[in-house]
């Protein structure tokens, strides 16, 4: 397992250490997510007139509203994402049948086309016979 990574951040004003496991990277994306909502916030107006708990939990309560909506989100892409695997296994299915039936064809016009030259040999061969048979009577 990778070592637990520690970094300071500032969300709101404030420096925090956060430790994970995650990147430090990663660690001040989350504290740049929470200082871009908390700022988004601060815009309202009267956001500012409430108590800091209450601040703190309209803060929390947007945080939770994105990940409800990006749960929704990735649930209605993986929706998508079965019905086109289901689309895409029909339409092979669909592929194959047409290539074997394809394939019965080819053999079908190949033995059409076998026949066809047998019975072109033998009009040739009665043809000639009819010709040749003139001739032996003379």
């Amino acid at each position: 397992m990778s070592s637990r990574n520690y970094t300071d951040v500032i969300i709101a004003g404030k420096v925090y250490t956060l430790g994970g496991y995650e990147s430090e990277e990663y660690l001040q994306k989350v504290a740049g997510y929470l200082n871009g909502k908390n700022s988004e916030l601060r815009k309202v107006d009267g956001f500012l007139r409430q108590t800091p708990d209450y601040q703190n939990v309209l803060l929390q309560l947007n945080v939770a509203d994105d990940y409800f909506k990006a749960v929704g989100q990735l649930e209605e892409l993986e929706a998508q994402t079965e019905a086109q695997e289901k689309e895409i296994y029909s339409l092979k299915h669909q592929l194959v049948t047409a290539q074997l039936r394809l394939e019965e064809m080819k053999r079908d016009l190949d033995e059409s086309h076998r026949q066809a030259v047998s019975q072109e040999a033998q009009e040739k061969q009665l043809k000639q016979g009819i010709q040749d048979e003139p001739e032996e009577k003379q």
